[in-house]
Order: structure tokens, then sequence, then C-alpha cells
């Protein structure tokens, strides 16, 4: 069972950039595709980002071009950059396999305001 921690998150202005990491355990993380996902008062989580084993990213039409996914195997790691930020972004985000079948952490909170 893969265990993941999120960090990076912060207050930040909007056009700000914050990067997120989410640390992994297990040895199977290099094999999993990964997401990013946010989550704002209320039930849903959103998936934001993704990317595959072999770094196919895809992203939700709302952070496109602003948000790059990526991963480091030899560090189980993997980052979410993100630039020119908006309110709209803010959330509590979360990382986990996608589809999501691992525990959810506690993630990390991102804040975007003036």
């Amino acid at each position: 069972q893969v265990q993941v921690a999120e960090s990076g998150g912060g207050l930040v202005h909007p056009g700000g950039s914050l990067r997120l990491s989410c640390e992994g355990s297990g040895s199977i993380f290099r094999f999993v595709a990964m997401g990013w996902y946010r989550q704002t008062p209320g039930p849903e989580r959103e998936l934001v980002a993704s990317i595959t084993p072999g770094r196919i990213t895809n992203y939700v039409d709302s952070v496109k071009g602003r948000f790059a996914i990526s991963r480091d195997n030899s560090k189980s790691t993997v980052y979410l950059q993100m630039n020119n930020l908006k309110p709209e972004d803010t959330a509590v985000y979360y990382c986990n396999s996608n589809p999501a079948r691992f525990s959810w952490a506690q993630g990390t909170q991102v804040t975007v305001s003036s």
C-alpha cells in the first residue's frame, strides 16, 4: 500500500506561484499513474492534473497553461508547479493515484488572496 504526503501550500497573492510536492512510499510508486486533486468546501474532489508512469500529462481546462505536473521516480515524488494563481484556485490540494486508490492524506492548503 502506497502512502503519500503533500507539502508546499501556502498563502499567495493573485498572479503568484507555488510548487506542491507529493512524496510517496512503496516500491510500486513508479509504476502508478498519479494525480493532483483539489477540494473546496463540499464533498467533491476535482482531479486537476494527472501524469502516467511514462510522463504523459493531462489537465482540467481551468488550469491548462498555468499548472504543470511532473514526477521524479527516483525520489517517489510528484510535483505540481502552479503559476498565475487565481482566487478560484483556493482549495486543499491532495495527491493520489489516478484513479484514486490510496488512502487520502491530509492535503496542503492553497489560499490565493490579495
